[in-house]
Formats: C-alpha cells, structure tokens, sequence
C-alpha cells in the first residue's frame, strides 16, 4: 500500500507502530548530551528576532547576496561572504556544526486539538496524526516514501507544497501535513485499515541534493512529466541515501506525552518564527555523531498490524 496523497492529505494503515529506525554505527546516547546540543543554537526568547509575518514561511532558498571584498579591521584581514583560511565567519562555523533533526509526533484528540503521542501508541482506524520537524542549521529537508521496502518515492518537496521549494531554516519547526491547509481532513495524515510496513525518510542536507529538482525546476519537471510525480529518485542516488543511514549517529528520546502543541510552537510553525531555549523540545533528536559532514539521514518506520 502506498501514502496516498490528496493535497496534504495521507492515508496510512490501522495499527500503526511509528518507531525512530535504528541506525547503524549509532553510539550510546550516555556518551554525549544530545539534546543539549542540538538545543545550544536555540536563541534565548529575549533574544529573539522581532516578526510581524503572518503568512506561512516562505520555503525557498535565499538570493545569493554579492560578497564583499575583504576589509583590515585592527590590521587583521576578514572575509565577509567566505569562511577564509582563519576558519572564521558563517561557512566556518556551519561546517563544524553537527547537523541534527528534532521529531515530534502529534495526535489529533476529540477536541480537535494537535496532543504530543507516544510513538510506540497503537494507533486505530480514524486516528490521525502530524509531524513537526526542527533542524539546528540552515538547509534543504527532503522527505521520501517506501512500502513494504518498495520503490521510494518524494512526497517532499512537491509543486502543490511552499511553491515547491524545500529550504529550512534552524529552529524554525516545520509541520507535514500543514495546520494551515484550507479543510480539516487535508491538515492531518489519517489511518485507513489496509496493512503493510510503511517508512518516511528524513533527508536534511546543507546543500541541496544533486540531481533532485526543487522549485520551479521541480515544478517544470512535473508540468512536463506527470505520469512520474511524485517522481522517484535515482537508483544510484537512493543507493547513496542508505548507505548514509550507516553513518554513527546518536539520538534522545523523550518520555512526555499527552501535553497539547504550545503556542509558540503553533506560531512558530505556522509564521515561520524560530523556537527559543524555553519553547518546548523535540520528542526526539538525531544528531551526527561528528561534524563536517553535510547530510543527515534517518527513517520513522510504520509498521502495520
């Protein structure tokens, strides 16, 4: 059984039990503070950025703005748009960054509230369900469906969605399906009774990846091809995506559940505002067990009973 999609909308099977897939090489999360550090790079709330946008964040990438040439402060030459041999500035301190993913699980309640779900709940036939991601860094989220370990296909980014583009920005959440979709049965994924095993790849790359449209690329390649949207990555490409899922990697689950989303994550999701060190945290975080490396792969599995 494959997601269905209508707009925003998702058919997953009964029963469901969403679990993290477990990486291989991925070390014991005793071993380094996890959670603290994907949250360091969260602002302080006082620290914050004032926004008065009220419209859904805008997912595509930045204009390039043009460098400007190296100016002496103090004697002491610096770069402005490069990260120079010094190691400093922007690019510098990214790239020794470890990329990291926050995931949180929510659960549509009878009042229709978004409430924080156990990821091992069995889920029944009506339940429906919505994922907030959160990266620590600047970056391009991709996001890929297989079923019973079939053909994967991208349902993220896609021409119906943010314009087709797929650019995130650190500590500003980013829900699938949208909150913001126009009727209520297109703002949740909702469980059908058909089995199988279903997963979604989570794919945060610094740059975006090669070979794959976003934007108006993506855009034209489905006007002019669509009998193959949601199209499907390269055999050679998704071979590359598993072999990352190999790469060391270290993960923080958390244990409470039952709280309803907050505001600020409601706000900051929906006006494309980032998360502050008092927002509430990921249910769980994956983060590289090194730096430099420039993509992060991981998997939540659906298994169907």
């Amino acid at each position: 059984m494959r997601f269905k999609m209508t707009a925003l909308s998702f058919l997953i099977s009964l029963s469901v039990l969403l679990v993290v897939v477990p990486l291989a090489g991925a070390q014991d999360p005793d071993e380094d503070d996890v959670r603290g550090a994907f949250l360091t790079s969260r602002p302080k709330s006082a620290d914050k950025p004032a926004t008065t946008s009220t419209s859904r964040p805008v997912r595509k990438r930045p204009k390039t703005a043009t460098t400007k040439p190296p100016q002496k402060e103090g004697g002491t030459t610096t770069s402005g748009g490069n990260s120079g041999a010094t190691g400093s500035g922007k690019e510098a301190r990214e790239s020794r960054q470890r990329l990291g993913l926050g995931l949180t699980l929510f659960m549509r309640d009878s009042n229709g509230l978004a409430v924080r779900v156990d990821p091992n709940h069995e889920f029944q036939k009506g339940d429906r369900v919505r994922v907030l991601l959160e990266t620590n860094a600047d970056g391009h989220l991709y996001i890929f469906n297989t079923t019973d370990n079939g053909s994967p296909v991208m349902i993220y980014p896609d021409p119906k969605l943010d314009e087709a583009g797929n650019y995130i920005q650190a500590h500003v959440p980013f829900e699938i399906p949208s909150s913001l979709a126009g009727e209520e049965r297109l703002r949740w994924f909702a469980f059908d009774e058909q089995a199988g095993v279903e997963r979604l790849y989570f794919v945060f790359t610094r740059e975006p990846l090669a070979g794959v449209p976003i934007e108006e690329e993506l855009t034209k390649y489905c006007d002019e091809s669509k009998s193959q949207c949601p199209m499907q990555p390269a055999a050679e490409l998704w071979a590359g995506l598993q072999k990352e899922m190999e790469s060391p990697s270290r993960s923080d689950n958390s244990h409470k559940f039952g709280k309803a989303q907050t505001a600020p994550e409601i706000e900051a999701s929906t006006r494309g505002i980032g998360l502050s060190k008092e927002d509430a945290e990921p249910s769980i975080v994956i983060m590289r067990a090194s730096s430099g490396p420039g993509m992060l792969v991981t998997a939540l599995e659906l298994l169907h009973k």
